[in-house]
């Protein structure tokens, strides 16, 4: 098990030595962090696919991404494995070490393992159902499950798939979600403080550094939406788990030139003043990664508005990674080629306020 964890020095010092543009490295809760993170969501769970990962996330470092993100769920646990197995490669031969590296990963999905040879179910009564992990009407919409023990179990998991003492990052995955409809929102509210308090707990442990809310819908759509929750009383509820020290600080939700509610959408409150979810995450002291930066590649077949002379996925992650508030968006690349021209963004700073008011004026009409 890899010990440590993303530091203040380790990752300033990452900047420093990328050899990417300044410009593109983000401060936030005493870290620097790339404006672009490696994604680790789709993929066949074999083994080739595993070595396309594990070379991907080795280039993208050496491009000068810091930001890795995987989840438990993904390709039935083999995405956190080649994770794992990245970082150990980097650090077995010096191109990084771990105190750089910000690591980021998800739980709440149930999931199988695709090395263990069992079918879904089979695997979930083994490994979860025999062993008390899982009880009757713990799981929500026939795939999620936010209780305090499935939540530790699922940690405890992540941390020996990527062979590390501590994930710097870990979200709560796509919880409102997954569970609106088969419980009452009281429920709800009670399982998200209870994680909150095992997350706190986990933060003293030295299991994890932060915790965050990985969303698909819930920050960014109408309040009159059954998946609708308010960023302030998520802050609210990890205050009262954790203090003013609490360790919630991350949020990851869609965001592209397609999905632009997050920027455009007055969808959250703060002291009763409606603002945009970027915004709220802003005053609120979170972090913002994104998800779907291509829209699984329908994006760059569609029309995006030209500027910069910059082809489309340069222009996408343009786009994201220049709206006040996102630290990065998170781009899926398993490919050496693609890996080569995504990362060329590394050496272009992202656009000013002002180009980005000019931009938005213009798509938006």
């Amino acid at each position: 098990m890899i010990p440590g964890s993303a530091t203040a020095e380790g990752t300033a010092a990452f900047a420093r030595n990328s050899g990417a543009d300044a410009a593109n490295f983000k401060k936030f809760a005493g870290l620097t962090l790339s404006n672009v993170g490696m994604g680790t969501y789709l993929g066949e769970p074999d083994s080739a696919t595993d070595d396309l990962v594990c070379k991907a996330i080795k280039q993208s470092v050496s491009s000068g991404v810091n930001v890795i993100d995987t989840a438990i769920n993904y390709r039935a646990q083999k995405a956190e494995r080649a994770v794992g197995r990245a970082i150990s490669e980097m650090i077995q031969d010096e191109s990084a070490s771990r105190d750089q590296l910000f690591i980021c990963s998800k739980n709440g999905y149930v999931t199988n393992d695709a090395d263990v040879q069992l079918d879904f179910w089979g695997y979930v009564k083994k490994e979860y159902t025999d062993r008390g992990v899982i009880k009757e009407g713990d799981v929500t919409s026939g795939y999620h499950c936010m209780t305090a023990p499935y939540l530790s179990d699922q940690l405890d998991r992540s941390l020996k798939n990527l062979g590390l003492e501590s994930i710097d990052l870990m979200y709560l995955h796509n919880s409102v979600e997954g569970q609106v409809r088969d419980v009452t929102r009281e429920r709800y509210l009670d399982l998200l403080e209870s994680a909150f308090e095992m997350y706190e707990q986990k933060r003293r442990d030295g299991k994890i550094k932060f915790y965050g809310m990985a969303t698909w819908e819930c920050f960014r759509v109408p309040d009159d939406d059954p998946q609708h929750l308010l960023l302030e009383d998520a802050v609210d509820m990890a205050k009262r788990a954790g203090g003013d020290d609490h360790g919630f600080r991350f949020v990851q939700l869609p965001f592209n030139m397609y999905y632009d509610q997050a920027m455009l959408g007055r969808t959250q409150k703060i002291r009763g003043e409606r603002v945009s979810a970027l915004d709220a995450s802003a005053k609120l002291g979170i972090g913002v990664f994104t998800s779907v930066p291509f829209m699984q590649g329908r994006l760059l077949q569609g029309s995006m508005p030209e500027f910069g002379d910059l082809p489309p996925a340069l222009r996408a992650l343009q786009f994201i990674r220049s709206a006040p508030g996102v630290i990065a968006p998170l781009a899926g690349q398993k490919s050496q080629a693609h890996v080569s021209e995504n990362l060329k963004i590394m050496k272009i700073p992202p656009m000013s306020h002002d180009e980005l008011d000019t931009l938005v004026k213009k798509f938006t009409g």
